[in-house]
């Protein structure tokens, strides 16, 4: 059964509740709709709890997808209780987890502006992302970080819009990753644009992201690693450079 994934409509949802449609062996939970989200495309997936009926709580440790990206998987932690199929829970997103990686997720947006070369790899991390990028160039770290916090401190708008699995193969130029599939096989694509009209950025992603950018807070270029002849790879971090000292 398909889920009704919530946080595609709604990155700040946090809350919200929902039955319990499907128990797996290994003790992973399906429900009816859910705002947890499902690893994907370098973003962790969710953690939390589950709140029953008594009171009591189901821990999370993990949020993934299933066969397919319509089934959504909620992982207890060990040593957990099982609900019931058919049993009504409320969900909680471990909050403060997921808008860090909101923020570290639209700041992955912002170097991808800055640097507009093809991606070939990204990861999202509470502390620190890394995206990789098919480019030979010698780049300052320094003038990446000042580029990337002007659009910090502009305070563009940040938001969805979708488009169908149709419009995107009539425009795969939208597409900035070498080789890492767009969300698609939902019938609908979600673009993820900055700027009024999408003037600083539209690109298809899947993941959660704030609503403007100065949300993401400071931000800066770590390192800029050599990974093969044509491959550097940028590693994100939260504060300033001074930080590193």
């Amino acid at each position: 059964m398909s889920v009704n994934a919530l946080y595609r409509d709604d990155f700040y949802l946090s809350t919200a509740e929902a039955v319990v449609t499907a128990i797996h062996e290994d003790g992973g939970i399906e429900l009816d709709q859910t705002c947890f989200y499902a690893t994907s495309g370098g973003q962790p997936g969710d953690t939390g709890f589950f709140e029953r009926a008594d009171g009591s709580k189901i821990a999370l440790g993990q949020t993934k997808h299933g066969a397919t990206k319509d089934i959504i998987i909620h992982v207890p932690q060990g040593g957990e209780a099982s609900p019931a199929v058919g049993e009504k829970l409320v969900m909680h997103v471990d909050w403060p987890r997921r808008y860090r990686l909101m923020r570290m997720h639209t700041a992955c947006h912002l170097l991808s502006v800055v640097c507009q070369y093809p991606i070939t790899g990204a990861a999202v991390g509470e502390d620190e992302s890394r995206v990789d990028f098919d480019m030979s160039e010698t780049i300052d770290k320094d003038e990446v970080t000042a580029k990337m916090m002007a659009l910090v401190n502009e305070n563009h708008p940040v938001f969805v819009q979708w488009i169908t699995d149709e419009e995107l193969a009539a425009n795969p130029g939208i597409v900035k990753s070498k080789n890492v599939r767009p969300p698609i096989g939902l019938g609908r694509v979600s673009l993820v644009c900055i700027g009024e009209n999408s003037a600083i950025d539209s690109q298809p992603c899947g993941g959660t992201h704030v609503s403007e950018t100065q949300e993401v807070g400071a931000i800066y270029i770590a390192k800029i690693e050599k990974k093969g002849k044509e491959n550097r790879r940028f590693r994100i971090r939260f504060g300033t450079p001074t930080d590193e000292v």
